[in-house]
């Protein structure tokens, strides 16, 4: 029987690396258009860089997680508020660390690391596969189409902005990167409203891990809504 696109199983293992979500067939186009004070390419900004340089050996990193779906009945369940945390050990080089993960806790706790001599935070990857894996079997769809659609999303259609944070009491430089990358899909009849997901992503330098916040949210027509999950940098470990 001849199948959609968005209708194969999800079947597939789900790699939880930076270069399976990098653009990294832009990578050099990315870093040329990053030169001379210009804004840095999304992908370059978020999978490019030695984020874990800036984290002490022996320290652990904190994100709050949370997951809530307006969808009556839906297969997300109830809102889910959890953690996940990297424990950061010396890398071979001087930028890079091993990490040890634990995603979520009791049974909600997914299997995930560990990481070895990794110079970029991994926390990324991780949320963002437990996502396509949760969004693409609610949408009964092939995750690697979706997969493709963010990183095309990331690669072609993404804002980037300066921005602010907050850190230690202290306001800290950073970059604010958003996109929707289903506007307008060739698949949007079989998206249940999630062509509207808009995804956030905040990042500083100064921050230990550069990643501050990641958001996916989807709206319903009338405001109400479809998904919000989102991750935040806990600053009582830091």
């Amino acid at each position: 029987m001849r199948r959609s696109i968005l209708a194969v199983a999800l079947s597939a293992a789900l790699v939880t690396t930076p270069s399976a979500w990098a653009a990294s067939d832009t990578a050099a186009t990315a870093t040329a258009a990053a030169k001379d004070g210009a804004v840095p390419a999304a992908s370059d900004l978020l999978f490019e860089q030695p984020q874990m340089k800036n984290t002490a050996p022996g320290s652990t990193i904190t994100y709050d997680y949370l997951r809530r779906s307006g969808i009556e009945r839906g297969p997300y369940g109830p809102p889910l508020s959890d953690a996940i945390k990297l424990t950061v050990e010396p890398g071979k080089s001087a930028e890079s660390r091993d990490i040890r993960v634990q995603m979520f806790s009791g049974g909600n706790r997914v299997p995930a690391g560990p990481f070895t001599d990794m110079p970029g935070n991994p926390v990324l990857t991780l949320f963002l596969e437990n996502h396509l894996k949760g969004l693409a079997s609610l949408l009964e769809a092939n995750p690697r189409y979706i997969k493709n659609a963010i990183r095309k999303g990331l690669r072609e259609n993404a804002t980037v902005t300066p921005t602010q944070v907050s850190f230690k009491g202290r306001t800290v430089e950073g970059w604010r990167v958003e996109m929707k990358p289903f506007a307008g899909d060739a698949q949007t009849e079989r998206m249940r409203g999630f062509e509207t997901t808009t995804y956030t992503f905040i990042v500083a330098p100064e921050v230990p891990g550069e990643i501050v916040s990641i958001e996916a949210r989807a709206l319903k027509p009338d405001g109400g809504e479809l998904l919000e999950e989102r991750l935040d940098y806990d600053q009582k470990d830091s």
